[in-house]
């Protein structure tokens, strides 16, 4: 582990110094408040410019799922507290196993909701857990807006050594060499408070994050159409939802969805395929098993 008395200078564009918003704290606070919001919608369009390493991070992570992997999320701060939301999200939205996606964060749980002293900066703690919970099968994705976290770098490098599909995600541009396969660097520039990366980098992590774990989701199959059919219906409000859902698909009644969905034991896409095929739900349910839950081809496979 780094000293705690030593001092690193880290040049990366989310450290210097913003021309435009030099002057922010003389503005009254509608004018803060106009000034951040233009700053935040450079944040997409950055985002957008990477979008093609976005897809092949996407495609190794779809390809190590398939293979009986997992997707490792790995951060410090910020960038390890969206790790950690992306991941828990997906289980409710999309019905995956909670072993599909695991976030590790610089300094554990409890750095969740407070800074741990030093985190960040131990390579090898970063390394221990990839080295200890992964393995060749897996992908991992660090986040580091600097591109230079030493426990995200450590955690990379471990990931490589096993064999594990690396990218990461960075707001440096100019990183240089790092441990990772695909680099994706979304280029948001000095931030509105210098050095705050929670803001403009954060934002971009956020939109990077979501998007490609919903990439994911799609490619996994845990989606038909635009609709969230793989959702658990764990209360009267989800399961109204996946009524809508039923319906929304089929163009069923509310009576038929409800009816089709108790009778496949609130399994939404049994239900899915059953009402859209006409097939019983044992049926239904033996195509879907076939097809590894995907819905397109569970309605193929019965119309064949």
């Amino acid at each position: 582990m780094m000293s705690p008395d030593r001092a690193v200078r880290v040049d990366a564009p989310t450290e210097r110094s913003n021309p435009r918003t030099r002057d922010i704290d003389l503005l009254p606070t509608l004018d803060i408040l106009h000034v951040l919001n233009g700053e935040d919608r450079t944040v997409p369009v950055a985002v957008g410019q990477v979008l093609p390493e976005l897809a092949r991070a996407v495609d190794m992570a779809v390809a190590a799922l398939r293979a009986g992997g997992r997707v490792h999320y790995v951060g410090a701060g910020t960038s390890g507290r969206l790790a950690v939301l992306d991941a828990a999200e997906l289980i409710p939205t999309f019905n995956v196993p909670p072993t599909w996606f695991v976030a590790h964060q610089a300094g554990g749980p409890e750095a969740f909701r407070r800074a741990v002293e030093n985190a960040e900066d131990d390579v090898d703690s970063g390394a221990a857990a990839i080295r200890e919970d992964a393995s060749g099968l897996d992908f991992v994705l660090g986040l580091a807006a600097s591109g230079r976290t030493p426990y995200v770098l450590g955690a990379l490098d471990a990931a490589r050594q096993i064999g594990a599909g690396t990218a990461l995600v960075t707001s440096n541009p100019d990183v240089g060499p790092v441990p990772a396969d695909v680099v994706i660097a979304v280029d948001t520039g000095p931030e509105p408070i210098s050095g705050s990366t929670r803001m403009k980098a954060g934002t971009a992590q956020k939109l990077v994050l979501t998007s490609f774990s919903t990439a994911v989701m799609i490619r996994m199959g845990r989606t038909y159409s635009n609709l969230m059919v793989s959702m658990l219906a764990t209360n009267a409000k989800l399961r109204g939802r996946t009524i809508g859902i039923l319906q929304e698909a089929t163009g069923a009644s509310e009576e038929v969805c409800s009816t089709a969905l108790t009778a496949a034991d609130g399994d939404l896409k049994t239900a899915l395929v059953h009402l859209l095929t006409g097939v019983d739900i044992e049926r239904a349910a033996a195509a879907l098993a076939v097809s590894d839950g995907h819905v397109r081809d569970a309605l193929r496979a019965v119309e064949d």
